[in-house]
């Protein structure tokens, strides 16, 4: 008795024509690939979003220590410790230890709640942080102790306007001192 013999119709899913199974497992291997990829990608952007509770300490200005973990306020940017601002009447004023202060002031009123985003550069977490209806990252902008870096443009207008902290006094952005101070 004769075997029946199936001939390969040499057409894939879809009509496309059939190469080879090596040919369709490497196409299908670099797929997955670049779907890993873009899925690593897409977890560094995002970034696992946590929340850490507990009282903190300020480090500098905009920057805490949280359970343990170093955390970056986010949308901010605070004079650097070392920093050195300028009084309208001429004498120097020590802007990054009056924006750690300011920080340190808000942290001790009791405990907080931090959202982390994503880690900075440094492998910070960026944090969002709160002090039961007050948002810590808003209220220092408001009050003039950090400048807009990303966000919080609105209360950074606010306390220009109205000449809180660091827009009472000439200084330099504190990106722009770091560049000019590098450690």
């Amino acid at each position: 008795m004769a075997k029946a013999r199936f001939r390969a119709v040499g057409r894939g899913p879809f009509g496309w024509h059939r190469v080879g199974r090596g040919v369709d497992l490497a196409v299908a291997l670099g797929l997955l690939l670049l779907m890993a990829i873009a899925g690593a990608v897409l977890q560094y952007r995002l970034g696992p979003s946590r929340e850490l509770v507990g009282h903190a300490s300020a480090i500098d200005g905009d920057s805490l220590r949280l359970a343990g973990e170093e955390l970056r306020l986010e949308g901010l940017d605070a004079p650097e410790y070392r920093q050195r601002c300028r009084a309208r009447d001429g004498r120097e004023v020590a802007c990054g230890r009056d924006a750690h202060r300011a920080l340190a002031a808000m942290l001790a009123a009791g405990p907080v709640t931090c959202a982390i985003s994503r880690p900075d550069r440094y492998g910070r977490g960026l944090a969002i942080c709160r002090q039961g209806e007050t948002e810590i990252n808003a209220a220092l902008v408001l009050q003039g102790q950090a400048v807009a870096y990303g966000g919080y443009r609105a209360e950074e207008e606010r306390a220009k306007a109205a000449g809180h902290g660091l827009w009472a006094l000439d200084f330099e952005r504190p990106a722009d001192w770091r560049r000019s101070h590098p450690r």
